[in-house]
């Protein structure tokens, strides 16, 4: 007799999960609470998914686990080996976007990839269940009851939690698989939203609102720091873009943790102290305005100056030593003022979440319930914009899937 195993969630991870344990010969159930599943599929990567990053650098992943483990988990699928499954199981042809280094669907469509998950799921012969509301799980004579909101309970052999985190709430990623983890005994790390943009009331720069540059941001607190190098993005409420949300995640928690002293600091372009030294100290007969409008938009070039109290017209040659030392600064180190952010409801993903010490990173097993399989965005771990994420739901959602149809309960 095959295993019986339902997956609970039918985004990322929990479509690769019933994948790859239908392949391997199980009874698959796919239990959806939305109408379609797959609704993060479709927002990411502007509507395009960025469905994985050309190159991983493992070092780019946030987890307060072990990272040992984390890198075993990551491996267990190698990136190529993804790539050859979306081109040749799926049959979607990806495309690398050279500036941001992410690889799409040629098609530039998430619902191709969304769609060609589901299908696929098909297939392979599991089945779709979509309004399937789980309220609870517990063991049961050697498998697993599945509780659902009005509807009978479910007997299975196994079963695979894959619902998600606490981001982008209007999906369908309530926080509900957590809860039900945490109840079953599981450690769990604190959550708190990760990749979101970044808020500042009053906002002292939403004049800017708008420009957009290539900069690199750095966070930092007593305890943790993250420094990235990309897009940013200035809005009313505050601050976004890639280089923004991949250090977000130091902010929130310096707001939930502790007293939300964390520094946001930015380099406004790829010049360090000397360079700008040089460049500062260049042709006497321009002024320091017109040099910062051929480096920098037009709008943050102005008000550069003018947080630096220098006067615009003011020639090179006639520039005081103390104003270009003060305007450097600001162009190498300025101190952007911050009081929260967005939280989940923009957040691409929850940071936090399930510790990776409660599962087998060769099956995504749980240590404590044999038959109970963990994977995506439930663990403790996320990456950088630009495909990361998904990387470590396909990722860990091949290996939950193959081993709740391969490895019996203990």
């Amino acid at each position: 007799m095959p295993r019986r195993v339902a997956v609970i969630g039918a985004g990322a991870a929990g479509s690769m999960a019933a994948v790859f344990a239908a392949s391997a010969g199980a009874e698959v159930l796919l239990l959806e609470r939305t109408r379609d599943g797959g609704r993060k599929i479709l927002i990411s990567g502007g509507g395009r998914c960025n469905i994985l990053p050309v190159r991983l650098e493992e070092s780019r992943f946030v987890t307060d686990s072990s990272v040992h483990t984390l890198r075993k988990i990551i491996r267990s699928w190698p990136l190529p080996e993804q790539v050859a499954f979306f081109e040749g199981e799926l049959g979607l042809r990806l495309e690398e976007e050279v500036e941001s280094g992410k690889l799409f669907p040629a098609s530039h469509r998430a619902r191709d990839v969304r769609d060609g998950l589901l299908a696929l799921v098909a297939r392979r012969g599991a089945r779709f269940l979509p309004g399937s509301l789980v309220a609870d799980l517990a063991p049961d004579a050697g498998g697993w009851r599945i509780s659902l909101d009005g509807d009978a309970a479910i007997a299975v052999d196994a079963v695979i939690v894959a619902t998600g985190g606490l981001s982008v709430p209007n999906t369908g990623s309530d926080g509900r698989g957590l809860a039900i983890i945490r109840r079953l005994g599981h450690a769990v790390h604190p959550t708190y939203p990760a990749l979101t943009p970044v808020t500042a009331d009053p906002a002292p720069f939403a004049a800017l609102a708008g420009v957009s540059l290539t900069v690199t941001v750095t966070a930092r607190d007593a305890g943790r720091s993250a420094v990235a190098h990309g897009g940013f993005l200035f809005t009313h409420r505050g601050y976004s873009g890639p280089a923004v949300l991949d250090v977000s995640h130091v902010l929130a928690r310096s707001r939930l943790e502790g007293d939300g002293s964390a520094r946001l600091m930015v380099r406004w372009t790829s010049l360090d102290d000397a360079g700008w030294e040089a460049t500062l100290r260049g042709d006497g007969q321009r002024t320091a305005i017109s040099v910062l409008r051929r480096l920098l938009p037009e709008r943050l070039a102005e008000a550069l100056i003018g947080w630096a109290g220098v006067d615009p017209s003011r020639l090179l040659a006639q520039l005081r030593r103390e104003d270009r030392l003060r305007l450097i600064d600001l162009l190498v180190r300025a101190p952007l003022p911050w009081t929260g952010d967005e939280g989940y409801r923009k957040a691409e993903v929850t940071g936090g979440g399930v510790s990776l010490a409660e599962v087998d990173p060769r099956t995504m097993e749980s240590r404590r319930h044999p038959g109970l399989f963990l994977c995506g965005e439930v663990l403790d771990a996320f990456g950088p914009i630009g495909g990361y994420n998904f990387l470590w739901a396909w990722a860990t959602g091949r290996a939950a899937g193959l081993g709740a149809a391969l490895h019996p309960a203990s």
